[in-house]
């Protein structure tokens, strides 16, 4: 009797509850979510970067707007010393340093004292100068002789001649003599081995192939001793890949970025464009003159930015606008009948108002969707 009365009550909720059930949904009693708006249904048409959907008045729409201005080039640099302002340093004469007061990275002056080298040339140039004026003066002598006799009827005209030739000789030995001196360096009204080096210019030291007790050769087979370099104009040589080259030209004007003094902007002009391309990268060595206020140094990494010469126009959207989706940039156009076209841009500088530029791929005047994160993680849904 009990098994009966249970299952009798088994069957009576199983009744009820389908009866509940059935009341739910042809009734309507029950409303799911309340006051919220319908899920918007995404429909993919046969393009893949168009979609449909149900209610496209939840997706706010922007015009484009339009920025005018010079067409912008930044590319990388480096400092470099002005070839034309390195002054090499050299001693025609070989020997051993003495003495070195200079040194890598000085500064000097002009007809500063670098170093002191010893050399058997000076030494051996000296006697060629002692011989020669003992030549010379022995011929002086023998003129003058030659002149009293040959008015005394001694000698003949042509002995005269014989002693005025030689006279004439040993002077160009000794000017010889005196500039062969003066090449080397040496002081002819003070005898010495030792030979003072000078610097030839002002700047500063950028090459040193010279040490105290080291040997001086000769020119042929000798590095230069020092580099003087003038560091107050340099070069900023710049890599401009192929592409870009169109867009650099002799004369132009750019600004210089220093790494290591962010808030520096300098001015520099193009003056040369390398004819040959690097293989490897494909980049033409671009040279800027830039006048050193003093900060620049040899080697520094700059940001050249260069600016066109003529102003483009180019289309202006909301930033949340341009969707971020596997490293390119892409916005919604309303495309009618409820539905968006995706399509690629390429973006551009932030302007203020958290406005940002369109390169290419829309024009000024258009319709996009003022937000593309949303409407991508709706149709994602």
């Amino acid at each position: 009797m009990k098994l009966i009365l249970l299952a009798e009550t088994g069957l009576a909720l199983a009744f009820g509850f389908l009866l509940t059930g059935c009341d739910v949904k042809g009734g309507g009693k029950v409303e799911a979510g309340g006051g919220a708006p319908p899920p918007v249904q995404v429909e993919h048409e046969g393009d893949a970067n168009v979609f449909k959907v149900q209610h496209p008045e939840q997706f706010p729409i922007a015009t484009a707007g339009q920025h005018a201005e010079a067409p912008e080039l930044d590319v990388t640099g480096v400092v470099n010393a002005d070839v034309s302002r390195n002054v090499p340093v050299i001693s025609l004469a070989s020997g051993r340093v003495i003495e070195i007061h200079a040194r890598l990275g000085d500064t000097v002056t002009k007809g500063q004292l670098l170093m002191r080298v010893q050399s058997n040339d000076i030494g051996a140039a000296f006697a060629d100068y002692r011989h020669a004026m003992a030549d010379a003066k022995l011929a002086s002598t023998q003129l003058d002789r030659a002149k009293i006799l040959y008015e005394r009827g001694a000698i003949a005209l042509k002995d005269l001649e014989v002693a005025e030739d030689t006279d004439a000789k040993a002077k160009v030995d000794v000017e010889t003599s005196q500039e062969h001196l003066r090449v080397l360096g040496a002081d002819v009204d003070h005898p010495s081995a030792l030979i003072d080096i000078f610097a030839p210019v002002s700047g500063v030291i950028t090459e040193q192939n010279v040490t105290a007790a080291g040997g001086v050769k000769t020119l042929d087979n000798s590095p230069n001793l020092f580099t003087i370099s003038d560091l107050s104009e340099v070069w900023i040589v710049c890599d401009v890949y192929e592409n870009d080259l169109p867009k650099v030209h002799v004369g132009d004007i750019a600004d210089i970025h220093l790494n290591a003094y962010p808030g520096q902007v300098l001015k520099g002009s193009v003056d040369n464009i390398g004819p040959v391309l690097d293989p490897a990268i494909r980049t033409a060595k671009v040279r800027l003159q830039v006048r050193n206020p003093g900060m620049l140094r040899i080697g520094m990494f700059v940001t050249a930015t260069f600016h066109g010469e003529t102003r483009q126009v180019r289309a202006v959207v909301p930033a949340s606008a341009i969707l971020h989706l596997h490293d390119r940039d892409w916005v919604y156009l309303p495309d009618g009948n409820r539905q968006f076209r995706r399509i690629e841009v390429v973006g551009g500088n932030m302007l203020p108002g958290n406005m940002q530029e369109i390169v290419s791929g829309i024009k000024p005047g258009q319709r996009v969707v003022s937000n593309a994160l949303v409407l991508e993680n709706t149709l994602e849904q």
